[in-house]
């Protein structure tokens, strides 16, 4: 009995130890969006600063932007009863009266566009604490490899919809442009067909002149042998 309790207390130590080294490594700084496709518009980051010290609380959170995002183009939409949101050089600050021992710090902010073409965006939180403490959650997470010690909030996107190439339409609009000149060219020929018939009867005229003429000298002249033969 005595070896078995014994046995008993070296793995209920041996567990809580596990969980005592376990426990800090759990605390994070986390990110999610609501969209999660690249180049998509006003969406919404929900940050989640775990607490890891059980004597001091959060007081701020100041978070450094990825490539391709401006901090003005970056606004606060939620954060700890009085924390202020203050843009920097390379991103923003959320802080004010520290959170109680314990207590995670929950912020979203508002994104008015995410960069084109990026699928995982880090975003490096220095999570600053009531005694001075300073959390460092900096390290880029890389595709492939074990999660470093103090790793980055990471949001990973899908890729944005591919652009289709334009259609040139050149080859269509230059056959009507043939067509309009081709009408053109018919139109003062049509027109010559009519002067030429009215300026050429005048001879058909002289014909039936002639030939009146003709007629009428003949029929003088057999009057005039007929007249000639009875006398």
């Amino acid at each position: 009995m005595r070896f078995g309790s014994r046995v008993v207390t070296v793995v209920a130590v041996a567990g809580f130890a596990v969980l005592g080294l376990a426990g800090p490594a759990l605390a994070h700084v986390e990110v999610s969006a609501d969209k999660t496709t690249a180049g998509a518009e006003n969406v919404t980051l929900t940050f989640d600063g775990e607490a890891e010290s059980d004597d001091a609380g959060i007081a701020s959170e100041r978070v450094v932007l990825p490539t391709g995002i401006a901090p003005s183009a970056v606004t606060l939409v939620k954060a700890p009863a009085g924390w202020t949101f203050t843009p920097t050089a390379d991103g923003f600050t959320v802080g004010g009266k520290a959170l109680k021992a314990g207590v995670d710090a929950v912020w979203k902010v508002k994104i008015a566009k995410l960069p084109d073409g990026e699928t995982r965006l880090s975003f490096k939180t220095l999570e600053t604490y009531s005694d001075g403490e300073v959390a460092r959650w900096i390290e880029i997470q890389e595709q492939g490899k074990d999660e470093p010690d103090n790793p980055a909030p990471l949001v990973t996107l899908k890729p944005g919809p591919s652009t289709a190439p334009a259609t040139s339409a050149a080859p269509t609009s230059a056959a009507p442009s043939v067509e309009p000149s081709a009408v053109a060219t018919t139109t003062p020929v049509s027109a010559e067909p009519a002067d030429d018939d009215g300026g050429s009867t005048w001879w058909i005229w002289v014909i039936v002149v002639v030939v009146l003429a003709a007629v009428a000298g003949f029929v003088l002249l057999r009057r005039g042998r007929s007249g000639s033969t009875d006398a």
